[in-house]
């Protein structure tokens, strides 16, 4: 149940607002120069919301070039002067090393004080500094805290990780039907992530009911997504006929999406597909590349169904297979 942290603090960088003024105006149509020039001389003067704006605007490369070090610097202004939303973002900076020295601790900082005046972005990030002990001991109770106070305020990423804790049994006592209630909240926002693992919990009657019918409604929304695993799980359930009228077509595209993406269990049943003939035409060429790839990720079962198609085929296709093998690339 756990969803990677990648980047987690740059994907809760906070947009500035638009509200009444001429540079709000200038920022709503796009003018980034004219606002710039409105922005300027407010700033200097020590307008804070100037301030966070001007740091947006460098963050980003708005009616300015890009520039993470004055990023920084304006962010920290406004910040100086209790501004949540710069707080928040020069937390970003200090954990991904943005314009500034990489410094969890100083990101702490500041997300705690951004927390601390009830920005939700800032709350899901401390929460996850803590989970991860990043500039902090690591310390459930603070993350069960962090998160909690975020998920309260509808976001769905601290939803989502409220469930992976329940699920896991981190910093609370296991509870699959808290864990299913929080994962339901964030896959209604339409998180993939959590939208999977409720597919998995209906599946397995972990926490609700079991119901394929409902597990593969789940799967469906996450792979439409491009959830791979979701993708690869609602391929099995049309080759199963388990929630869904079975249909074999469906199930190969399902699984060939997985495949692509590079789930090795994907890539192995496709590579027994072409192997054996099964709703697609037998392919020794396909079964050898698809069972070559899954093998390269540690699939024993997948290394024996290589070579034991390899029996079958000629020299060059063995050669052809494997180039073409060497040649893929994961899609995304």
């Amino acid at each position: 149940m756990k969803k990677a942290m990648i980047l987690t603090a740059l994907l809760f960088l906070v947009f500035p607002s638009v509200s009444k003024g001429d540079y709000h105006e200038a920022l709503k149509n796009g003018d980034y120069k004219a606002a710039l020039n409105e922005l300027m001389p407010l700033a200097e003067k020590g307008g804070a919301s100037a301030q966070y704006k001007l740091g947006w605007m460098y963050f980003n490369g708005q009616g300015v070039l890009q520039d993470y070090a004055e990023s920084a610097r304006w962010y920290r202004k406004a910040a100086d002067q209790g501004h949540a939303d710069a707080q928040n973002n020069l937390g970003a900076m200090y954990e991904h090393g943005l314009g500034v020295t990489q410094d969890y601790a100083e990101a702490v900082k500041w997300y705690t004080k951004a927390a601390d005046q009830g920005r939700v972005e800032a709350q899901y990030n401390l929460g996850a500094m803590y989970e991860h002990g990043l500039g902090v001991t690591q310390d459930y109770s603070e993350v069960l805290k962090w998160y909690r106070k975020a998920a309260d305020q509808g976001d769905a990423d601290a939803q989502y990780s409220l469930g992976a804790m329940y699920s896991n049994s981190q910093g609370v006592p296991q509870d699959y039907a808290e864990a299913a209630s929080w994962c339901k909240k964030a896959a209604d926002q339409g998180d993939a992530g959590a939208q999977y693992n409720l597919g998995v919990m209906y599946a397995d009657g972990q926490g609700v009911q079991q119901d394929y019918v409902e597990a593969a409604r789940w799967y469906r929304k996450a792979a439409d997504q491009g959830h791979a695993s979701a993708q690869y799980n609602l391929g099995a359930m049309y080759a199963n006929g388990q929630g869904v009228t079975q249909d074999y077509a469906k199930a190969v595209g399902w699984c060939k999406k997985a495949a692509d993406q590079g789930v090795a269990s994907a890539q192995y049943q496709l590579g027994v597909m072409y192997a054996q003939g099964q709703v697609v035409p037998r392919d020794y060429v396909q079964a050898h590349i698809w069972t070559n790839l899954a093998a390269a990720q540690g699939d024993e079962e997948a290394a024996k169904i290589r070579d034991m198609v390899a029996q079958k085929m000629t020299s060059a296709q063995i050669a052809t297979a494997q180039k073409l093998a060497r040649k893929w690339k994961p899609k995304k």
